[in-house]
């Protein structure tokens, strides 16, 4: 069995072929998805499909990208996921990657997630491009590690040093791993999946994004997420079952959603 630990199918091009996506989770022994907030306006859209679906779980939060879109209290963000299947906090983080100028926004959107996740006790997930330092430095310095009286959570699609996956569980985070480590190209980022213990390790899609060989190039969806525990297990030199039920512990246990 499998879970994908982040999707967002409740964007127009997956959400249009929900019956599809559903079934092919089953016929690939996908048994959740966390469906993952961008924004407060779409908020609503991502939690019916959670309330509609008993294997779907949402978040709420608003992406470090979205820069025109109402921005979040604390106050907000705590009142929107005081609902059972609201179990984190997110996507936030910091992209210095795709915004330039002034991102001083952005690290104060990152700051009013972490306190939302502080009060809430729900785990963050984290986004985090060609920003690393400025993370790691603002989740120490707002107390998101266990450690800290925080709850940590993921950090997601991971594309960064070990130094940073380290620095990340030594506040008590997990790893997430996309269709990205599936790539040729992604010789670094396998170094550092070959090198981290799976007891950290979640697995994901990032669906509609990112899809994983042998579907590169194609619409991701959760179905797919298997094709990342493959990878994984042939790259750790580990049985496939092992990666498929560690991970999956991992996300029952970070995420606090029972077991069916």
């Amino acid at each position: 069995m499998y879970i994908d630990s982040h999707c967002h199918i409740n964007f127009p091009e997956l959400a249009a072929r929900m019956p599809e996506i559903l079934a092919k989770m089953a016929e690939n022994k996908v048994t959740h998805a966390l469906c993952v907030s961008v924004d407060l306006p779409d908020f609503p859209g991502v939690l019916a499909l959670a309330e509609q679906y008993p294997h779907i779980y949402a978040s709420v939060g608003v992406h470090p990208d979205y820069q025109d879109t109402p921005e979040p209290s604390v106050e907000q963000l705590v009142e929107m996921a005081n609902h059972p299947k609201i179990v984190a906090i997110g996507e936030t983080g910091l992209d210095y990657y795709r915004l330039e100028g002034d991102l001083e926004w952005q690290r104060e959107r990152f700051r009013t997630h972490i306190r939302a996740s502080r009060a809430t006790r729900k785990p963050l997930i984290i986004h985090t491009r060609a920003a690393s330092a400025d993370t790691i430095r603002i989740l120490q310095e707002e107390g998101a590690g266990v450690e800290q009286g925080g709850v940590a959570g993921v950090m997601h699609c991971f594309t960064e040093s070990l130094e940073v996956a380290q620095a990340a569980i030594e506040m008590g985070f997990y790893i997430s791993f996309s269709g990205i480590v599936t790539f040729k190209s992604a010789k670094d980022l396998q170094a550092v999946a070959k090198a981290l213990p799976l007891d950290r390790i979640l697995i994901e899609t990032d669906s509609p994004y990112l899809a994983p060989v042998p579907y590169r190039g194609k619409m991701n969806e959760p179905g797919f997420v298997p094709h990342v525990a493959e990878f994984l297990a042939t790259l750790k030199d580990v049985p496939l079952r092992e990666v498929a039920d560690r991970t999956t512990e991992n996300f029952h246990t970070l995420f606090n959603v029972p077991k069916d």
